[in-house]
């Protein structure tokens, strides 16, 4: 690996733990203004101090996140279709490798549909961006998407969705956690595994026991969205899960953690407080 890809990976990747927290406000790209992220700019604020890396869309990043922020972006590539549409599989790449250089991110990351009818152009893509990712320097994640028509995340779909985007050079895999079976999708995965928190739990505590899960058997990390700016305490809620994957605290431990952050801090604004307008510049 070269120097930069190198550096650029132990941003979000960090060196002392091994492990990265990571926090997914890319969500808009096909969803709009979800639940609990209607005004990027007040949700990712107050949490940027707790994340490794923070995965969004370029016009996200350009209007909502402050230049002067020490935080490693993960910058999402690929889009073109929306949760309205009907196939979430086609995706294309959206975002220039030359924008990714612009914006000095750490890493692009890019969806890729195994099984659907898009499945090719997807895993060409991948490979045409890891291509240019070597060239430059940049990480690629390869993320194990499902569209409306792929529910699977048993252990033998996630095993082959994560070994096909380590196949095509992906530096860093995202896939989902299945409750059977994850130490095969780890095991049969030659690059580093981030888990995905997926739909919001209806608890912080099964958030968490997912982290904990992902982690003991393999993971190097967790790409979670919904699951902390979804929840009442979002600041306290990532508070848990960096205990979880940096401290290899116990979801009890983590529990404490978030108990003890929620009496010594503010409280952020969860998803169901009146939010300010943006502000503009």
């Amino acid at each position: 690996m070269d120097w930069g890809l190198k550096n650029r990976l132990s941003r979000m990747i960090k060196p002392t733990t091994g492990k990265s927290v990571m926090l997914a406000v890319d969500h808009g790209y096909f969803m709009g203004p979800t639940h609990g992220l209607e005004v990027p700019r007040t949700t990712i604020a107050p949490l940027l101090p707790y994340c490794d890396a923070l995965a969004l869309t370029r016009g996200v990043l350009r209007n909502c996140v402050d230049p002067g922020a020490d935080v490693p972006i993960l910058l999402r590539v690929s889009g073109g279709a929306s949760v309205v549409g009907e196939d979430l599989s086609h995706e294309d790449i959206t975002t220039s490798m030359e924008e990714a250089i612009r914006l000095n991110v750490a890493g692009v990351a890019m969806s890729v549909f195994i099984g659907s009818a898009h499945e090719h152009p997807t895993l060409v893509n991948l490979g045409k961006l890891v291509d240019e990712g070597e060239r430059f320097g940049i990480p690629v994640v390869g993320i194990t998407a499902v569209g409306k028509e792929l529910q699977k995340r048993d252990s033998r779909y996630l095993s082959l969705a994560s070994r096909l985007c380590a196949e095509m050079g992906a530096h860093v895999i995202k896939t989902y956690y299945c409750e059977e079976g994850f130490d095969k999708v780890v095991e049969g995965c030659p690059a580093p595994i981030v888990v995905a928190g997926g739909p919001k739990f209806k608890s912080d505590k099964e958030a968490l026991e997912l982290a904990h899960h992902a982690i003991e058997i393999g993971a190097v990390g967790v790409d979670m969205g919904r699951n902390i700016w979804q929840s009442e305490h979002p600041v306290a809620m990532i508070r848990g899960i960096r205990a979880i994957v940096h401290d290899k605290a116990t979801v009890k431990e983590a529990l404490d953690v978030m108990a003890e952050a929620r009496q010594s801090a503010p409280r952020a604004l969860s998803p169901t407080s009146p939010r300010p307008r943006a502000s503009r510049g």
